[in-house]
């Protein structure tokens, strides 16, 4: 309770310090989403920003300088995702490791029953409980920078650890009661069994076949749309759309359909 106590204070304290000019800059840059956010919405945003950019070990890997510019982009992404939901400013992340471009990841593999270690090239990836979240900088940057082309490796990833509140990573956040919780299953079950029959018959869809993975990967892809796609998504796939709408508690479709 005391340690609850002093910890909000603290942020408290973070937040109300002027947001650098350097930071903004970085903001109207690198994160082509702060365009479409009205004055309250950015200042909440920056304030979650500071925070995130205080409360968490940032490393730069692979010969990376770790800079503000760096901090400033990718927590400014990941707070858009928890602007209107209820959060611990990301409790299960306790560092976030930048990569200057894609890297490699350890992953097994079995063929004619003999285990296998290979590596795989990536461009991020999220670690259960506190475990960190691991990006690639370029990939950060140019996905940052495009906000419709559907693709953000921040949401991606930090969706991922939305997903794993509740320890598992199965597809489903925290939700709010029984009855989103069932109009979630509902929605996001008939929409993940149609996007892997897509992917299994070479079919386009708006979401990328990589959500066909599995149930979490289909999560974090649908985030992505949500987020960069929202129009089309809202057209093509309404209930989906409003399940997402309700959970994160933005209508980034209304916000992008003018611009």
């Amino acid at each position: 309770m005391v340690f609850g106590w002093f910890r909000h204070r603290r942020r408290r304290r973070v937040a109300q310090r002027e947001f650098p000019a350097a930071w903004q800059h970085a903001l109207a840059q690198n994160f082509g989403h702060w365009a479409f956010l009205t004055v309250d919405e950015r200042q909440r945003l920056e304030d979650l920003v500071q925070i995130l950019v205080e409360e968490k070990a940032w490393h730069g890997c692979g010969g990376l300088a770790m800079t503000d510019e760096i901090r400033v982009s990718i927590a400014a992404q990941a707070a858009l995702l928890i602007l209107e939901i209820d959060h611990d400013y990301y409790d299960n992340v306790d560092s976030i490791l930048v990569y200057p471009s894609g890297y490699l990841l350890p992953r097994g593999a079995v063929e004619a029953g003999i285990v296998t270690e290979e590596e795989v090239a990536v461009q991020g990836s999220a670690h259960h409980h506190g475990g960190p979240v691991i990006l690639s900088w370029d990939s950060v940057r140019g996905g940052g920078r495009n906000a419709r082309d559907g693709k953000n490796v921040v949401y991606h990833e930090f969706a991922h650890k939305l997903d794993m509140l509740d320890g598992m990573v199965d597809g489903t956040p925290e939700l709010d009661g029984s009855a989103e919780f069932q109009a979630w299953i509902g929605v996001m079950t008939s929409e993940y069994e149609a996007l892997c029959e897509a992917a299994r018959r070479g079919r386009k869809s708006l979401l990328d076949k990589y959500g066909a993975t599995n149930v979490g990967e289909f999560f974090a892809v649908a985030t992505e749309v949500f987020f960069e796609k929202p129009v089309q998504l809202r057209s093509r796939h309404a209930s989906m759309y409003e399940v997402l709408r309700e959970f994160y508690g933005q209508d980034p479709a209304a916000r992008m359909a003018t611009r």
